[in-house]
């Protein structure tokens, strides 16, 4: 057993937490290069107000492992990410220049079962 050092609880191995929302994509996300579109306000809102509390520490490299739901096999797996990084790291409070290691999967899922997950570790 480990301490995680986000929520200072002793667990075996690290999780994933599940938000049971569509990501969007880049192009439904800004408006040419400097507007956020309506689509994306709305989206980062309903996702702040799923995450779920956690304390990361101020300082030190960070993992995030991102897995997203899209309905095809033909999904591109960058297109939400960028969104999907600023927002945790809203959330979060950290600095996105701290992650140095990103791991992105995807999963083909039936229409209405979008989902993303995601987890935060600190890289030791």
């Amino acid at each position: 057993m480990a301490t995680n050092p986000i929520f200072g609880l002793t667990f075996w191995g690290y999780f994933m937490v599940k938000i049971d929302i569509k990501p969007i994509s880049v192009n439904e996300a800004w408006k040419g290069r400097r507007f956020k579109t309506d689509k994306y306000k709305s989206f980062r809102k309903r996702v702040l107000l799923h995450l779920r509390p956690m304390k990361l520490p101020e300082e030190g490299k960070l993992e995030i492992h991102l897995k997203y739901g899209f309905t095809t096999a033909g999904a591109d797996i960058d297109n939400p990410t960028k969104m999907i990084l600023d927002i945790l790291s809203e959330k979060f409070r950290f600095n996105d220049n701290r992650i140095y290691r990103l791991i992105i999967d995807k999963d083909v899922v039936g229409k209405g079962n979008e989902y993303f997950s995601y987890s935060i570790k600190v890289m030791e």
